[in-house]
Order: C-alpha cells, then structure tokens, then sequence
C-alpha cells in the first residue's frame, strides 16, 4: 500500500467551542479535492469534546467510530 504523509499543520480545523477538531480528509466545511479518502476510510478526525458535551443522535451507515479518552 503506497504510504501518504499529511503533516499535522496541514490539517482541516474547526472549533466549535464545545467541539474542537482537526480533519484529515475533506470533512464539513474543509474541503481538499485530494484529500477525500483513503480507500474505504473516509473519516479520521481528531476531536476535542467539552465536558459534558457530545454528539446528538445522528445517522451513520456502514460507519465505525472510536473514541480514546486521553485524560
């Protein structure tokens, strides 16, 4: 599989205030034609959620999510 380097500062960001996240591929507002997926992967976000916060209930189809809590 061919390796791709996306460094960090080139990175979608969007703050939100209660949401604070950082987007590899094209996500919401950011938008990179080359950067769209990566074979089935088309998600990879590094999300910062305020306390007590979080994601309505919203439909995703064939998606996988993880959460890592760092603290």
């Amino acid at each position: 599989m061919k390796t791709i380097l996306h460094k960090s500062e080139t990175r979608g960001h969007e703050n939100h205030g209660w949401l604070d996240t950082y987007h590899t591929f094209s996500f919401a507002e950011y938008y990179d034609s080359e950067r769209m997926n990566f074979g089935v992967l088309r998600v990879l976000n590094d999300n910062r959620v305020a306390a007590g916060q979080g994601f309505g209930t919203h439909i995703h189809e064939n998606m996988e999510i993880k959460i890592q809590n760092f603290w």
